[in-house]
């Protein structure tokens, strides 16, 4: 049995999480004995449980703890992620930008392996939770890096988006301003996020409901460019009924 369970470790140490199912066909064991190792190593500190298998703890300290922009909103983050995923098919290719929220569906990506997929990213953060996994074929673009969240911007990363063709993107915005479109306050960002949304053949926006509404220095691009904008139930009716009248995709 220990053996057993420190097997269940050396492979979450090397592939960042483990299935049930695949584990009890390695280690010819049934499903119920998995589970229940995972459940009595998660009681001695030693993983996470998830729906279906678990994750390596997360050290104290982690690059994300020291990044305030990642600590807001997480719970609501966490669901439009969760959400997000069920727009994900496999063996998609997709582009995440460098956006929080994309931050945490990559994590979700990461720790659920029904799903194989191709991902480019500009974010060193993202790539940095995927880089290892095997159910992920991971791709960074390269260029200067800048930013509280370490992402790749400037000339170099805008060529590489520019010969890139993937089945999905999905980004982040500053703002989102229903009849105004995804709003920007940054142009090396928001040329990014352009050429991310040309690169694609849908586009799904990833908005906690605090970014709707509010002023603009400049827009990304209209809504019509957008596939749907996946957002919290947070957000507020008028906000919601304005999205119906606008015929904007919103998913709350």
């Amino acid at each position: 049995m220990e053996n057993r369970r420190q097997m269940i470790l050396d492979k979450l140490e090397d592939n960042g999480s483990v299935r049930v199912n695949e584990l009890s066909r390695e280690l010819n064991c049934s499903a119920v004995t998995i589970r229940t190792d995972i459940r009595e190593l998660e009681k001695a500190g030693k993983l996470t449980r998830v729906h279906g298998g678990a994750v390596r703890l997360e050290k104290e300290g982690s690059v994300k703890d020291k990044i305030p922009v990642l600590r807001l909103h997480v719970e609501q983050k966490k669901k439009i992620a969760e959400k997000a995923y069920e727009y994900i098919n496999n063996q998609d290719m997709i582009i995440l930008d460098d956006s929080s929220t994309c931050y945490y569906l990559g994590c979700y990506i990461r720790d659920h392996s029904e799903k194989n997929v191709t991902i480019v990213t500009n974010s060193l953060l993202t790539a940095y939770e995927l880089a290892g996994i095997p159910h992920v074929n991971l791709n960074i673009v390269g260029g200067h890096v800048s930013g509280t969240l370490s992402a790749t911007v400037g000339n170099m990363t805008l060529e590489t988006l520019e010969h890139a063709h993937v089945n999905k993107a999905f980004i982040g915005a500053h703002g989102v301003n229903l009849e105004i479109g995804l709003t920007s306050i940054g142009s090396s960002q928001m040329e990014i996020k352009k050429a991310i949304i040309k690169a694609a053949d849908e586009v799904t926006v990833l908005a906690d409901s605090s970014k709707f509404g509010g002023g603009y220095l400049s827009v990304v691009c209209p809504l019509t460019d957008i596939s749907r904008i996946i957002t919290d139930d947070g957000i507020n009716e008028e906000q919601v009924k304005c999205a119906k009248e606008l015929g904007v995709n919103l998913v709350c």
